[in-house]
């Protein structure tokens, strides 16, 4: 076997030297030829300096490349017991902070959620009070959604059938206002007279950084269009509660009505404020809206009076009363009892004149009479109460 191994060398000396034989090199310094040889050994020795050297430097280069690819990241450096610590504490804080991030996305849209259906519900049913409602919902942070997606998933999509309701509850309002315009302005009386003040708004203008955020955007658009909506009338509905609209006695006959007639104890053309409706003696008068007590005096022509302030500009005034029932600027409530009829002052016999005034100038009751069915309905459902009943002893022609 030695002999093998000894053989085999000899041959690759052999097969060595015949690389590295002398080899001559000529060549021109400029003015001469030169020569000059170099032998074998030398050759050698040349290059196995060349091969260590070699070897030395693809050595370091590996050095370097795989500092910088774990520098990068691609591959992970040994670590010491103390920094995989760290670095599982950093892991985990960063999963602690997604958790929370989750949990407020989803308190955020929670709290939307609660609070449009809130305003649906209530301007459904007709019941609530704007100000008891706030649409200053919690920001929501449309990195924090991304990272929530799924958690969120079935919160959006009840908000996408929220916005669909909002449409159609506003639509129902916006009905319900119009019919009640109309029937004010029957009475002649301008809406406007219980429009509530629009709250200024302004700003720069600035574009929706996302797809996401700009339907969110026109989603809450759609929620403030209805609050807006349900405000305006809530604020109408509040104001027709000042409009007389509900009986002043508890059967209506009249006498004589509003406008120009013949004066009873003259004869002559005179114009008459109000209407004159006929009864017995003590027949029960109601207060025919809420108000405030501005008069419960004697008035001369009027006799015994009472006059009602209902706010917004409209007065009521009931005369000729036998006894008065009310107090000055005491508070009285639609159905309320305050007087009894009689035939005080410029009077022929028992009867009740009963005016309603606007700003101050005497219009036709009539037409305030004619629409209390739609105007109580309405009233009952500002003040949330009962139609109060009135009662009392039948009244004569």
């Amino acid at each position: 076997m030695s002999k093998i191994s000894i053989a085999s060398s000899a041959q690759f000396v052999s097969r060595l030297k015949t690389h590295f034989t002398t080899r001559d090199f000529i060549f021109h310094d400029g003015r001469d030829l030169r020569r000059f040889s170099v032998g074998g050994r030398t050759q050698a020795l040349m290059a196995g300096v060349a091969g260590i050297t070699l070897c030395f430097s693809a050595y370091g280069v590996a050095q370097a490349a795989v500092g910088a690819v774990a520098m990068s990241g691609i591959v992970d450096a040994p670590l010491s017991p103390e920094a995989k610590v760290a670095q599982m504490q950093a892991k985990v804080a960063a999963m602690q902070a997604d958790v929370e991030t989750i949990k407020q996305a989803a308190k955020a849209h929670a709290t939307r959620v609660e609070q449009r259906q809130a305003l649906i519900s209530a301007v459904i049913s007709g019941k609530g009070d704007p100000r008891s409602l706030t649409l200053v919902a919690p920001t929501v942070n449309s990195h924090a959604d991304k990272i929530a997606a799924d958690v969120l998933a079935p919160l959006k999509k009840v908000e996408q059938r929220q916005v669909a309701m909002a449409v159609k509850a506003r639509q129902a309002a916006e009905q319900r206002y119009a019919l009640t315009v109309a029937h004010v302005r029957k009475l002649g009386i301008a809406p406007e007279r219980f429009a509530p003040r629009m709250a200024a708004m302004g700003g720069p203008f600035e574009a929706a950084d996302s797809a996401e955020a700009e339907a969110d955007l026109r989603a809450d658009m759609q929620f403030r269009s209805l609050f807006m909506t349900w405000k305006k009338l809530d604020s109408l509905e509040q104001g027709v509660i000042a409009i007389p609209s509900a009986q002043p006695v508890e059967r209506l006959a009249f006498t004589s009505n509003y406008g120009v007639r013949a004066d009873p104890f003259r004869g002559t053309a005179a114009m008459h404020a109000g209407v004159d409706i006929p009864g017995p003696m003590g027949t029960p008068i109601y207060a025919t809206a809420d108000g405030i007590i501005d008069r419960a005096e004697r008035a001369g022509g009027y006799g015994n009076m009472v006059e009602i302030n209902h706010g917004k500009g409209i007065q009521t005034r009931y005369g000729h009363l036998s006894k008065i029932l009310v107090a000055p600027f005491t508070r009285v409530h639609r159905g309320q009892l305050i007087a009894l009829m009689g035939s005080t002052g410029r009077s022929t016999g028992p009867h009740l004149h009963y005016e309603v005034r606007i700003d101050g100038h005497a219009v036709n009751p009539i037409p305030f009479l004619q629409t209390a069915d739609y105007l109580l309905a309405v009233q009952d459902r500002a003040l949330k109460t009962t139609q109060v009943s009135v009662g009392g002893p039948a009244a004569a022609d």
